[in-house]
């Protein structure tokens, strides 16, 4: 009795066993085929949310069809821009792909693949600002979005920026906020990406704002991804074959009405 009792306990553990594995492999295998993009969806035009609420942008487009083309599902998931770097470490995200910008800095925590977009560094004003060059915001009220790349920028020149009134940016959780707080008057100038000050402006009034031709540099958009992470190679053979056959330069002009690559 007792060794049958013992045989039906041990087949009851070994199939639990069984099944247990069997679940997780499986659970695995599902995960391994989706991936997620953490994003600030507040960052027109690259992704952002529109008046319906879907996700959309320039990075969207093009990272839906990279991994279609990897069948790959993916998972576009916002987060706090700020702590970007700590969500991908942290395993809650995959990739970073939203306007990012490949930095020295960053290059310390995070893999990069190649770039597939440049950039600059821009100042914005409003058209009717007496600020015509970097010398002129000694004493003027200049916002970011905290977490930027245009941050990083602004801190790289210690004295350009000690040069603002009370000796720094003032931080604003999206761009968005930034230029909203200029058109009221109540700061002075915009440090942000030239993309998203093209896209903005373009989409809104054009004859209200200024662009200061002196810039902060040049920078390259790239994806960011994890040390370990084995989608570097896909990725570059993907978005090498997007960029021969025409597919970036087709979303471009859907974003931009020109490609920007050029």
């Amino acid at each position: 009795m007792k060794k049958l009792l013992f045989l039906l306990i041990s087949i009851v553990i070994l199939s639990i066993l069984i099944f247990g594995c069997s679940s997780k492999k499986i659970e695995t295998k599902k995960d391994s085929n989706t991936v997620i993009i953490g994003m600030d969806d507040t960052f027109v035009p690259m992704g952002f949310k529109n008046e319906k609420g879907d996700i959309v942008g320039f990075d969207v487009d093009l990272a839906k069809e990279a991994f279609k083309r990897m069948n790959l599902k993916v998972i576009f998931q916002p987060i706090d821009w700020s702590m970007k770097e700590t969500e991908l470490t942290n395993g809650n995200i995959d990739l970073i792909w939203n306007g990012y910008t490949m930095t020295p800095e960053r290059e310390k925590k995070v893999a990069f693949t190649n770039s597939y977009l440049k950039n600059r560094q821009v100042i914005v004003t409003l058209s009717n600002s007496n600020i015509n060059t970097l010398k002129d915001l000694k004493g003027k009220t200049v916002t970011t979005q905290d977490g930027s790349s245009s941050l990083d920028t602004l801190f790289e020149r210690p004295k350009l920026t000690k040069s603002f009134k009370n000796g720094d940016p003032v931080l604003f959780d999206s761009f968005n906020d930034c230029f909203m707080d200029l058109e009221a008057g109540r700061s002075d100038a915009v440090v942000c990406d030239e993309i998203l000050a093209q896209y903005y402006i373009f989409k809104n009034d054009p004859s209200k704002f200024h662009v200061l031709t002196e810039d902060l540099g040049e920078e390259s958009y790239s994806i960011g991804l994890r040390k370990n992470s084995n989608l570097i190679d896909p990725l570059n053979k993907t978005l090498e074959d997007m960029k021969e056959d025409g597919t970036i330069a087709k979303i471009s002009n859907k974003w931009f009405g020109k490609d920007l690559e050029k």
